[in-house]
């Protein structure tokens, strides 16, 4: 070991002499130690905060996939009808990609679902039970009743619980859907209106679903919406976090009157204001760190103004500036090292036992962080990355570095005689 490193470990206060100064040692061991906890609670803090951001964006993603497929294969200027007469052979045709695990016949369209004074505009699914576990996992998201219900020629409906709270209906109730399509006659326009039975309500745990979808049998949807809607096929794929890709390649292999729409397109909105969140909450909590950076710069200086009859001892006794500045170089690099190597370590303790934490922080003081009355999870999301960890560790590792330049520069440049004459 090079005095050096020996002389920066004991200054860092990981190493002790025979005999130490009782005042100086310690304060330098304090103000070391006070910078290491600076940036192993700001590492920790960032590890944690992204964390529960990548659970709950893996929530809600796992909540919206559980209703809505992977890709979604449409004729726009086809007819329902038609559509769900040759729906096999478009699902055919996808199967052929070998990620492709499962096809359904599926109508859309915009709509209105009216209950007395109530009046709701819905997202109008056409589904065919039969298919649908194939695509999505609604009949297991159901709250009341069976997906089987929607039998056709039935006119059954499903709709999501929040749905049906804010109309007031529950299983075996009817109430008007009206489509956008209509008739004209010599009185006016005349919307098509059609009474539908619900059979069943879903709930997924995203309000936004559960509040604005309502699922038909394929054929009765295609009936009521006849040119209005769109009809196609959804898939599931083998890997979600292709689907871009695979739309890609269908779009290769299928007519180029098929339109291919996957997933990440159909909410493209919600999650590029996630990543753009994710992106802020890091540069914000980045900060922290800068912070217990900068912390470590001020106790370095310090620790060269407390050390300077050292370093001018050391100067006389043969040592050049490159040996004084890789000292507190050795110094501040220990601080930042196993300050971070502590923040990774306490980051991770707390994000992967978060189930744990919060639950019993709840109980002992008698609150509650999310009420799934409004947020609709009543347990706090938690998905460490890896990637996430090593991105944190060298921007610690960075900052601290850098913050052990100046300091140690500063000590490099005193010149013994000078420091001796005062002493």
């Amino acid at each position: 070991m090079s005095y050096e490193f020996w002389i920066g470990a004991r200054y860092a206060g990981l190493s002790r002499g025979r005999k130490r100064s009782a005042r100086g040692d310690r304060f330098v061991s304090f103000i070391a130690a006070s910078s290491m906890m600076g940036i192993a609670l700001g590492v920790a803090a960032l590890i944690v905060v992204l964390s529960v951001m990548n659970g709950f964006q893996t929530q809600v993603r796992d909540r919206m996939l559980s209703v809505l497929p992977h890709l979604e294969l449409y004729a726009p200027r086809s007819s329902a009808d038609q559509v769900l007469a040759e729906w096999k052979d478009l699902a055919n045709m996808a199967k052929e990609n070998t990620q492709v695990r499962g096809a359904a016949p599926f109508v859309a369209a915009q709509a209105m679902l009216a209950r007395g004074s109530a009046l709701n505009g819905v997202q109008a699914r056409g589904i065919d039970p039969r298919y649908e576990s194939d695509v999505s996992d609604l009949a297991g998201q159901m709250a009341s009743g069976r997906l089987s219900d929607l039998k056709s020629g039935s006119f059954g409906v499903v709709l999501g619980s929040q749905l049906a709270g804010s109309l007031g209906v529950g299983v075996g109730d009817t109430l008007l859907l009206l489509a956008p399509q209509g008739s004209v006659s010599p009185a006016g326009f005349t919307p098509r209106m059609r009474q539908m039975t619900v059979v069943g309500t879903f709930s997924t745990g995203y309000y936004e679903y559960d509040a604005s979808l309502a699922f038909l049998n394929a054929e009765d949807a295609a009936r009521v919406f006849r040119d209005s809607g769109a009809a196609g096929v959804r898939l599931r794929i083998a890997d979600m976090h292709r689907a871009p890709a695979v739309a890609q390649q269908l779009r290769g292999q299928l007519p180029q009157s098929l339109y291919v729409q996957d997933w990440t397109q159909n909410n493209r909105t919600w999650f590029a204001a996630v990543q753009t969140e994710k992106r802020m909450m890091f540069l914000i909590l980045t900060l922290i760190v800068a912070v217990a950076a900068f912390n470590l710069l001020s106790s370095l200086v310090m620790a060269v103004k407390d050390k300077q009859s050292d370093i001018a001892i050391l100067r006389t006794l043969g040592a050049n500036p490159g040996e004084i500045a890789r000292i507190f170089l050795v110094q501040g690099s220990l601080i930042g090292v196993i300050g971070t190597l502590a923040g990774v370590l306490l980051g991770a303790l707390v994000a992967y036992n978060i189930d744990v934490i919060v639950p019993f922080i709840e109980n002992l003081l008698g609150v509650q962080f999310l009420p799934q009355q409004i947020y609709f999870i009543s347990q706090m999301p938690s998905n460490p990355q890896v990637a996430d960890m090593v991105v944190i560790g060298v921007t610690s590792l960075v900052l601290s570095l850098l913050a052990t330049l100046y300091p140690s520069w500063r000590a490099s440049r005193l010149q013994p005689a000078q420091v001796l004459r005062h002493d």
